[in-house]
């Protein structure tokens, strides 16, 4: 979370004329309730059941597009295989400290981090990036986030796409 994924997901699905899906907004209208109201009701099972449901919807349904993921999609069941095999996985990668910044900035509410303030924040972040490391370095690209463009991203996958016929 805040790494941008969504900001650079649409940017360069317009970029490639593709088609944007943010995974949370899907759940969110497909439930009928925000990500927050799931996590507070339900709790992280249920939502993370709902996302891999989604997920296997998406990639049934909706070729040629780029989705942007929750975090912790790929670290749940076998969400890191079947998105692998479905199509390219882009980890943007961040420092623990500009992340908690962005999201210290933001308006928009996390469930995860929802009490969380300063060094609290970090120390969270860096927890949830150790946990979570070994299914993001396992992504077909590692992009740093900072500065990160469409036209960097773009390139970055022609370049992958090159070495990898």
């Amino acid at each position: 979370m805040g790494s941008g994924k969504s900001t650079a997901g649409k940017k360069l699905s317009k970029l490639l004329r593709l088609r944007f899906i943010d995974l949370d907004y899907y759940i969110e209208q497909k439930e009928k309730l925000s990500v927050q109201s799931i996590f507070d009701n339900f709790g992280e099972s249920v939502f993370r059941k709902m996302e891999q449901t989604s997920l296997n919807e998406i990639i049934t349904n909706q070729k040629n597009t780029v989705v942007s993921l929750g975090g912790g999609t790929v670290c749940y069941e076998n969400n890191l295989e079947l998105i692998k095999s479905n199509g390219l996985l882009i980890f943007i990668e961040l420092p623990a400290e500009s992340i908690a910044y962005r999201l210290e900035k933001s308006k928009v509410q996390r469930p995860l981090i929802k009490n969380l303030k300063d060094a609290e924040l970090v120390g969270f972040i860096n927890e949830k990036l150790n946990e979570r490391k070994n299914f993001y370095n396992k992504a077909h690209l590692i992009v740093s986030g900072l500065n990160v463009t469409p036209q960097i991203l773009q390139q970055k996958i022609i370049e992958f796409k090159s070495k990898n016929i």
